[in-house]
Formats: structure tokens, C-alpha cells, sequence
């Protein structure tokens, strides 16, 4: 079996920090999303992964090549996004007539993968689909099942009526069927090339696409808020390692890497991850807290709040329920006149 992963995409929902990084990128609990996925696919046993990239194709095989993998990874370039179907399109060369799981690279699943496979090979799924239940089932794709509850018979994107609270992951696992499906669909009103649609095309053609009910929690970081929450699942299972000496008062499940110096005046309240290089004067890093590498902070309260690398905070009050982006430099002036002074990129939102 080999895994294809989704890291292409523009991100528009997650800008301005998509406008400088792959959304796939963008770390939870000091990670980026994408690794998650790719930890998931090399756990279950897969050791040949292609990557779908697009427009920062560069960035995204900087990132994933910076670390070693115990699988080979190739990249595959997409282009512009035209739909789920036509990475695999696009994606055939690698893919070859092996079975395959496309995962889609935003998304963060607790439990992984394993039990999904080992399900997905033992009844001889033609494809296999991962489900979890929504409160709202009209805000996703959602799975209409068989008589017996096996199989699935229909999808239905966004319903008015829902035929059941089973919403769709964004995690797939396929037979080499699927590539005469995607060859035989028809781009969708929003002219693009639909997952759906194909495994919709296998079940009207006799196909059987059976699936799994996810039991642990699953997010799709598409969104600041979404990325927040994500942060706190993540950190709700953090275990707690100290790897300088520092004075600093720290309470419950801390992480701190290494080369950070944090004075006797701070409070760090756990769960909190802190990265290499840190430096921290007298503030407050308050509960379900990232804090990349190289990020200054001084005379601050941080609560409930990722902050990428090499950014700067100085007296800035008390700053909760934040998503701060690299390089970014946030501080409290000093001279007349005391208005705020801000220097702001398109679509950033700002609760003052």
C-alpha cells in the first residue's frame, strides 16, 4: 500500500499567514500539520508517500526534507487545485496499481490510521471510508449507509435533510478502481473534479465502499479557530519536559526545548509547549500555550494562543485566543502620541 497526502491548496481561510507559508505548514503544538500525517501513514506501515504540492511546492519539500523519514517520499506537483479526483489524476505515475490511503494534509486524526487499514484489507473494501459524527451534519459531506450498515450507498454533500449525522474525515483508502472512476466524472459546478463524485461512481457501478467510525477526535485545521482547538487536543496529551534550568514558576504538563532562558519573574501554567531559543521575561504563558523557536516575549500575559518562530512581544498587555505568525513584532509604544500604530496585511483580523 502507498499514501498520498494533499499539501497544495491556496488556503484562503487561513490568510494573511497562508499568503507566506503552505497552510499544511503552519505548526500545532510546535508542529507542523502536515508531519501529523504523515507520522500517521508511516505508523500503519506505508513506506512510499508522494506528496501533492502546488504554488509553494518549494517551501513544502524544504520542510518535510528537514527531517529524516522512515519511508521514501516523493513529491508530485499539482498545479492549480482542481479537486480531491484530480490528485489522483495527477498523481497516477506514483501510485501505480497499488492500494492506496489519500489523506488530506490539514487534517489531524488522534487515533491514526492502523485499525482503518487492518479494516479496509480485511473485508475486501473496494474502498473504504473514515466517518465520524457531527452535531450538524449540513455543514459537511455525509454518508447515507446501506441496509446492513456495511456499506455505503450514497453521498451527499452539505444536505438540507441529512441522511445521517456520519460526516466524511478527508481520509480515504482505495483499490486501483478508483483511477477508472476519477477518468469517468465530470468537474462539478465549482469546475472541479470531486472524491465524492468518484466514490459515488464506484457504488452506482457495483463497487463496494465500506468504512470506519472514528472514535477519537479528528480536526481540519482550515481555520484560526480550528488550529486553536487543535492546539489544545494536542496539548491535552502533552508530557512534561523541562530541558534548561530556569527560575521560573511552572505548574502542570510543561515543555521547554533547548537554549530557552526564562527569568525567576515568569509563570508558566501548563499545558504549555516551548521551543529552542526562547526567551521569556517577566510574563505569564498561560494554559493550552505553542511558543516556537526564537520568539521573545517580555512583560506579557499569553493564554490559549499559538506563536510561531521569530517573533517578537514586548509589553503587550494580556493576549489571549491568538494565532501570531512568524516574524511578527507586537510591543506597547512608549511616545506621544499613544494611538496604535498598526502595519496590517490583507485580510487579518484584529479584536482590540
Amino acid at each position: 500500500m502507498k499514501a498520498l497526502i494533499l499539501s497544495g491548496g491556496h488556503g484562503t481561510r487561513l490568510r494573511p499567514l497562508t499568503y507566506s507559508q503552505q497552510k499544511q505548514l503552519i505548526p500545532v503544538a510546535n508542529k507542523p500539520v502536515l508531519f501529523y500525517a504523515i507520522e500517521d501513514v508511516i505508523e500503519a506501515g506505508i513506506k512510499e508517500i508522494g506528496i501533492i504540492v502546488g504554488p509553494n511546492a518549494k517551501q513544502v519539500k524544504e520542510t518535510v526534507l528537514s527531517r529524516d523519514w522512515d519511508a521514501e517520499i516523493e513529491f508530485i506537483y499539482q498545479g492549480n487545485p482542481k479537486g480531491l479526483a484530480h490528485a489522483i489524476l495527477v498523481a497516477r505515475d506514483f501510485l501505480g496499481d497499488d492500494d492506496f490511503v489519500m489523506y488530506l494534509g490539514d487534517n489531524i486524526l488522534r487515533e491514526g490510521i492502523v485499525r482503518h487499514r487492518e479494516h479496509f484489507e480485511k473485508g475486501n473494501y473496494d474502498a473504504s471510508i473514515l466517518l465520524t459524527e457531527v452535531p450538524d451534519p449540513r455543514q459537511f459531506g455525509v454518508a447515507e449507509l446501506s441496509e446492513d450498515g456495511k456499506t455505503i450507498k450514497r453521498l451527499v454533500e452539505k444536505p438540507k435533510n441529512p441522511p445521517s449525522n456520519l460526516a466524511l474525515v478527508g481520509i480515504y483508502f482505495f483499490k486501483p478502481v478508483i483511477h477508472e472512476a476519477v477518468q469517468n466524472i465530470k468537474p462539478s459546478w465549482r469546475n472541479e473534479l470531486e472524491i465524492t463524485d468518484a466514490i459515488q461512481w464506484l457504488i452506482d457501478h457495483g463497487y463496494r465502499v465500506g468504512w470506519t467510525k472514528v472514535t477519537g477526535w479528528w480536526k481540519d485545521t482550515g481555520k484560526p479557530e480550528d488550529l486553536l482547538d487543535a492546539n489544545r487536543l494536542i496539548l491535552d496529551d502533552l508530557k512534561p519536559d523541562v530541558r534548561v534550568q530556569t527560575e521560573a514558576r511552572i505548574h502542570g504538563r510543561v515543555v521547554i526545548g533547548e537554549g530557552s532562558e526564562i527569568d525567576e519573574n515568569t509563570v508558566i501554567k501548563g499545558p504549555v509547549i516551548i521551543g529552542r531559543n526562547v526567551r521569556i521575561r517577566n510574563s505569564y504563558i498561560g494554559p493550552y500555550t505553542s511558543i516556537g523557536d526564537n520568539v521573545i516575549i517580555e512583560n506579557t500575559e499569553i493564554e490559549d494562543s499559538i506563536v510561531l518562530p521569530d517573533s517578537e512581544i514586548r509589553n503587550a498587555g494580556r493576549i489571549v485566543e491568538s494565532v501570531i505568525g512568524r516574524g511578527v513584532k507586537i510591543q506597547k509604544g512608549n511616545t506621544h502620541p499613544f494611538g496604535k500604530k498598526l502595519v496590517v496585511g490583507d485580510n487579518s483580523r484584529i479584536i482590540l
